[in-house]
């Protein structure tokens, strides 16, 4: 049986996943595509992956089907406390400010909320549960984002929250519930989610930010498409607010009004 989708059937299918989700997937994700279409497949009764993806290239598929197929190709591996040099110098940008003035932080790829949930018990232990702040959580997946609603994740996939916050801000589950932890309600309550597509315009209902995430998601855009995104983005990032994206990414060359403060840390130029 063929593990991969024949090479006219993968550009068809990156054509519409880049058309959707503005994402360009290259030859080298070939197998990532086929084996994430590959449940989908089973699911939906499909003879084999190359009949499913026909049928969703030529439009015989619910948009429900359709929705599940983005959602499956832009899932991304995130999990807790990831480059942890912004955490520290979100820390400190933290502490510096008056605990009375409201504090807005924006992770605009939250993926299944690990990002999210780490910006918000890092914000309660410097701020405290009763101060005036949120964040927003963002994700092209509607799955992702129904999930990070949920808050609730493995032990393994925590492995990186520090001992304190296990202990203050997240429940251990029990019985059906062993090996697994629910962000506490307290800090669920700072915590928004919303779907967005970051190469379309914004949900109307999104602040200006003091702080704004933008990680491990533009190493999927080419250039053109790049600058587009943080030109969109920035305009919710308040003046002397901070843009962070991943150390991987660079804005170099993108002509962006932006200047550099710390190592893929930049704020309104």
């Amino acid at each position: 049986m063929a593990q991969q989708l024949r090479p006219e059937t993968f550009a068809a299918i990156t054509e519409l996943f880049q058309r959707t989700s503005g994402i360009r997937l290259v030859e080298s994700k070939q197998a990532l595509v086929f084996g994430r279409l590959q449940k989908l497949a089973l699911d939906h009764g499909a003879a084999d992956v190359e009949t499913f993806a026909q049928r969703v290239i030529k439009g015989q598929v619910s948009e429900r089907v359709l929705v599940d197929v983005i959602d499956r190709l832009t899932t991304n591996e995130t999990y807790f406390f990831r480059e942890p040099q912004h955490f520290d110098e979100l820390r400190a940008r933290t502490k510096a400010r008056a605990k009375t003035a409201e504090w807005t932080v924006w992770s605009a790829a939250s993926s299944s909320g690990e990002e999210a949930y780490s910006i918000a018990m890092l914000l309660a232990e410097c701020l405290g549960l009763t101060a005036a702040w949120r964040v927003i959580g963002t994700d092209l997946s509607t799955a992702m984002v129904a999930a990070a609603q949920k808050a609730l994740y493995s032990l393994e996939r925590a492995r990186n929250v520090p001992e304190p916050y296990l202990k203050d801000y997240c429940l251990k589950g029990h019985g059906p519930y062993e090996g697994q932890l629910l962000i506490a309600r307290p800090v669920r309550a700072h915590v928004q989610f919303l779907c967005a597509n970051l190469m379309q315009p914004l949900p109307p209902e999104l602040p200006e930010f003091d702080v704004i995430f933008l990680r491990n998601v533009l190493i999927y855009f080419d250039a053109e498409a790049k600058a587009a995104i943080v030109r969109r983005v920035i305009e919710k990032l308040k003046p002397d607010g901070v843009l962070y994206v991943g150390h991987a990414e660079s804005l170099t060359n993108l002509n962006l009004p932006l200047r550099t403060v710390a190592p893929a840390t930049y704020q309104h130029a």
